[in-house]
């Protein structure tokens, strides 16, 4: 018996040997508190020093940026994919719109794990309360804002971030708006336009998906 133990243990860890588990693609739910007393889930990808805030469009949640996510982590991103208030569990405080605090709070939670920079993507109604967020942010909270296809806001002036990217299809019903929300933003920024219709997220599947991913990596410095 106890040799029939013995072989099936070095089986066992043979196999392991053989298919090694890639647990930097895993990604770890967590919860956080927001300021208006909700309560934020997400999902959390990958180890390193600079950190990465995904918020999701109105369509789409947590699971949906699981390709970009385990493509950042694997850059070394620390990537944090978070459901909105009224989302999976994610729940809302005080504030029942308050998107941008779900943002913040994501930033906050991440520079609390000792990242040394965190950056932000948010795509239609997530690039929205991204830039919101970016606005009432700290000097220094937010290094990086990727807007993609990003529903406006009154106050783009006032973003607060190292520098920000936004990016939109061409023929998409929001161009004209990002572009104009470009114009009003602080720099540094840059603007990027795809060919084209498809709106933010939905974008990554299309055939401008390896141009899209490309941008951000490169925008992000990875």
């Amino acid at each position: 018996m106890m040799g029939l133990r013995l072989v099936l243990w070095l089986m066992v860890a043979q196999l392991a040997m053989t298919f090694p588990a890639d647990a930097s693609h895993l990604p770890i739910e967590v919860s956080f508190a927001t300021a208006d007393g909700g309560e934020v889930y997400a999902d959390l990808y990958g180890q390193g020093v600079h950190g990465v805030v995904l918020a999701h469009g109105a369509a789409f949640d947590k699971e949906s940026w699981r390709p970009l996510a385990e493509r950042l982590s694997a850059h070394g991103e620390q990537v944090l994919a978070i459901d909105f208030r009224g989302y999976g569990k994610s729940r809302a405080g005080s504030k029942p719109d308050g998107l941008d605090e779900d943002v913040l709070a994501a930033v906050r939670y991440l520079h609390g794990r000792g990242e040394k920079s965190v950056a932000v993507i948010g795509a239609s109604m997530g690039g929205g309360a991204a830039a919101r967020a970016a606005t009432e942010a700290r000097p220094g909270e937010i290094n990086r804002l990727i807007l993609l296809s990003p529903v406006p806001i009154d106050d783009p002036e006032q973003l607060h971030a190292g520098s920000v990217l936004f990016i939109a299809s061409r023929d998409e019903g929001l161009a004209a708006a990002v572009q104009a929300q470009y114009r009003r933003a602080p720099g540094p920024k840059q603007l990027l336009l795809l060919d084209g219709s498809a709106h933010a997220q939905h974008i990554f599947r299309t055939a401008q998906a390896g141009r899209l991913t490309a941008a951000i990596l490169r925008f992000l410095g990875r």
